[in-house]
């Protein structure tokens, strides 16, 4: 039996920038949802050409996920499966772009310096932690509903704008498993640490954990590594994670699909560490 050829899959939102992906998409979905003896119906109902209907339907046919059966268009079972797959994925990458992007008119932040209540104040997320300063100017602004010191909570009311932020970058420092019993390696990671930028510091795996501890005195975040370093990016916080170099793989699943956080690799051993840019496929 024919082994059914991999199509790649859409993907999220900006895939959808290629030429004929969304009439590709709306063509497919169309013909698994209803009878369609004939292109130009589509043509009509998404108001495209007839022309560019018939170029998407070839172009999915010679990819091997759409056919004419019984006189309808029809996808095929792969069709049926990379159109579930690619409307997954932009429902994901839809979901984490409103996520960034949540509809507040009021909110709590923490006081950069002394406000009165009834001050104009800005937001910003400073070390991943929503800050509110005296003066209307930022990007995002509001009322100080209270009084409150310098370090303290104060609640924000008629919000408007949207606090920006840039997403923080995952260094993820890998080390090879025959070098867990070596002193050099330590100090290595020593060195590697202690040059660190501030932000979180995690490791993944328990042997992983258990060499962070003893090269560095910052706290360490042991469990759920991969879901706090993404989270961390998310308001824009740094972080190093410690990985066992033969776990890489199984840490890296997590970041698959659309928009991954900009990650890093550095791997020690063998004097100076190898650098490489690393992103999940």
């Amino acid at each position: 039996m024919a082994k059914t050829p991999t199509v790649p899959r859409l993907g999220g939102l900006g895939s959808l920038r290629r030429r004929g992906a969304v009439t590709e998409l709306l063509l497919l979905y169309d013909c698994d949802t209803r009878e369609v003896p004939h292109l130009k119906g589509i043509a009509e109902r998404l108001g495209v050409t007839v022309q560019a209907v018939s170029h998407s339907f070839r172009q999915l046919r010679r990819r091997g996920l759409i056919e004419v059966r019984r006189g309808l268009y029809r996808p095929t079972v792969a069709g049926t499966a990379w159109l579930h797959a690619s409307l997954g994925d932009l429902r994901r990458d839809v979901d984490r772009h409103l996520e960034r992007l949540p509809v507040v008119r009021s909110a709590r932040a923490v006081a950069a310096s002394p406000i009165r209540a009834g001050e104009a104040v800005s937001l910003s997320i400073v070390d991943g932690t929503l800050t509110a300063r005296v003066g209307g100017e930022g990007a995002s602004h509001g009322t100080a509903a209270g009084s409150s010191r310098t370090g303290g909570l104060v609640r924000v009311t008629d919000l408007e704008g949207v606090v920006p932020i840039t997403r923080g970058s995952i260094r993820v420092v890998t080390i090879p498993a025959e070098s867990i019993g070596s002193s050099g390696m330590l100090r290595e990671l020593r060195r590697m640490l202690r040059a660190s930028t501030p932000g979180l510091l995690a490791a993944h795996g328990g042997e992983a954990a258990h060499l962070t501890r003893q090269a560095s005195d910052r706290p360490v975040v042991r469990f759920g590594a991969a879901a706090a370093a993404h989270e961390a990016s998310a308001v824009g916080v740094d972080a190093t994670v410690v990985v066992l170099d033969e776990e890489l793989p199984r840490f890296l699943e997590p970041f698959q699909g659309p928009d991954p956080p900009p990650i890093s690799v550095v791997r020690l051993g063998g004097g100076r560490p190898r650098r490489r840019r690393e992103r999940p496929k």
